[in-house]
């Protein structure tokens, strides 16, 4: 087993491209998106098809790659963060082909 690093961003869809084209940037060789149907954060509740704007619907964003690549995006990642409502968390896995990450 190859080690590697995880990362996930939650992230208002209006920002998924950017987020995309930093992660490319980075080094980053594949990403995968997924709605995100709903959540609780800050004291409230939020569900997808819910509001009166499809403009707030949130999207997660997964990624594997080397730490080099994860922490190289990490910075512009948190400058997208300061205009967007989003998280994002790092964690260290294990893959069996790290050629494909």
């Amino acid at each position: 087993m190859h080690r590697m690093q995880r990362l996930e961003l939650i992230i208002e869809r209006m920002a998924m491209k950017r987020a995309g084209r930093i992660l490319e940037a980075a080094g980053v060789k594949g990403y995968t998106v997924l709605p995100a149907m709903a959540g609780f954060g800050r004291g409230s509740h939020w569900q997808r098809d819910r509001d009166m704007s499809a403009s707030q619907d949130m999207v997660a964003i997964i990624t594997i790659s080397a730490p080099e690549a994860i922490e190289k995006a990490l910075k512009d990642l948190h400058n997208l963060l300061d205009s967007h409502i989003g998280v994002v968390n790092v964690s260290d896995v294990s893959v069996l082909r790290p050629d494909r990450f």
